[in-house]
């Protein structure tokens, strides 16, 4: 039979002595407290085990750390790799594109009849239709003589579908006769234009034939083109002389003030022949991105990357957790002897897992932004570490370490007491 305490034999504050209740909402508390409490208490736990080894410790930082900054640096060149990618399509300020259907990248256009930048005229809505010229020739290093190949980019200075950084005060002087703007961000293979260009305008060779560069603009290399120029429609076939005068690469729509782009959209795909797309600024960085993550192995190789990273640092987790289990077995037993529960010491493990998580991220961030510096310059590609970043990779980590702890909770049914005293 259920028998009431004697009150001499219980604490100040227990509630027989009191005369208090305790009503629903407050016992839930009180287990949320005892949760935290409890979770406090293994994660002490687990800080002490871990730290009573101070090499395994840090062994497995620098596992962690390893994983952390490889992770860093394959997604930081993936989202390099799309961002530079779309930079010159991201500069075009147009409302509609007019693109060929064959045409899988900027760098690779397939040309498409000019005379579809007139047909889009035909409706009211449509005030400009500029068009595009894109193509590669071979530079001439104005200092060495060496040659590589540029990427080419001809287009109405004037009619403000370009927004290149320092373009504005170059448009009257690139409508004289060959005449270029040199992307000042190109690679330093092209030479020290900036250094050299000067007051005066400096000669160069493009493909076959001479041009001035008269100014610099900034776009940046991507990994389709180390650099880059931008000159008239005129200048442009000059240079590619084998292009016909009736073709274009693509075509820059800009509509009256209050359109509405996706009425025109639909509009222009049921006046133009299928021969061409007609795509809003979004939709054309989501078809160049879109080459460059599935038609390429490079966005693959990236993300294969940053797996493999991940599996090294889980794997080398797994083993320290492991092994730190099996050197405290007895003292594991003594705990469930003393009526720990299994679920309390899987706790402490994934604990520890977290421990881990923290003590490698923290100085892994610092060094992959580091490293993003230091390879975004020597590089030239648009490296960033943002907060968006830091939280996903700090989500796999941790991930990462919570799978190798859940792997090396397993030799915690060894920790039985009735086999170890």
């Amino acid at each position: 039979m259920n028998e009431v305490p004697d009150p001499g034999t219980l604490l100040p504050w227990a509630p027989e002595r009191t005369g208090e209740s305790f009503p629903a909402a407050a016992m839930q508390a009180r287990r949320g407290v005892g949760f935290v409490a409890s979770f406090w208490l293994a994660l002490r736990l687990a800080w002490r085990q871990l730290r009573s080894d101070k090499a395994r410790l840090a062994s497995a930082i620098a596992g962690v750390l390893f994983a952390c900054v490889l992770v860093f640096m394959q997604l930081g060149f993936r989202g390099a790799l799309f961002e530079s990618a779309t930079n010159l399509i991201a500069s075009m300020r147009g409302d509609l594109f007019l693109l060929h259907p064959l045409t899988v990248a900027s760098f690779r256009p397939e040309p498409l009849p000019r005379v579809r930048a007139q047909q889009a005229l035909a409706l009211p809505e449509v005030e400009r239709a500029v068009p595009v010229y894109l193509a590669q020739a071979t530079w001439r290093n104005p200092e060495t003589g060496t040659r590589r190949t540029i990427q080419l980019i001809g287009v109405d200075t004037a009619a403000g579908v370009m927004d290149f950084q320092g373009l504005a005060p170059l448009v009257d002087a690139l409508k004289q006769p060959d005449t270029v703007a040199f992307d000042m961000r190109s690679r330093p293979e092209f030479g020290p234009v900036q250094r050299m260009l000067g007051d005066a305008p400096l000669t160069v060779e493009i493909g076959k034939r001479r041009m001035e560069v008269v100014g610099l603009l900034e776009i940046g290399p991507s990994f389709g083109a180390d650099g880059n120029v931008v000159l008239s429609e005129v200048n442009f076939r000059r240079v590619v002389k084998e292009r016909p005068a009736t073709s274009v690469d693509l075509v820059a729509i800009r509509l009256r003030p209050g359109a509405d782009t996706l009425a025109a959209q639909a509009r222009l795909r049921a006046i133009l022949p299928s021969d061409v797309m007609v795509l809003t600024p979004e939709e054309l960085r989501a078809h160049e991105r879109r080459y460059w993550e599935e038609a390429t192995p490079i966005g693959f190789i990236f993300a294969f990357g940053s797996l493999m990273g991940l599996v090294v640092g889980m794997v080398i987790v797994y083993q320290i957790l492991f092994s730190d289990i099996a050197g405290h077995l007895k003292e594991y037993a003594t705990l469930k002897a003393m009526g720990y529960s299994g679920f309390y010491l899987a706790r402490v493990v994934l604990g520890a897992a977290l421990i881990l998580a923290v003590a490698g991220f923290i100085p892994g961030l610092v060094l992959s932004f580091l490293l993003y510096d230091v390879v975004g310059g020597a590089t030239f590609l648009p490296l960033r570490l943002d907060v968006r970043l830091g939280a996903s990779v700090f989500a796999m980590i941790f991930a990462m370490c919570a799978v190798a702890g859940l792997l090396a909770v397993r030799k915690l049914r060894d920790a039985n007491p009735a086999d170890m005293f």
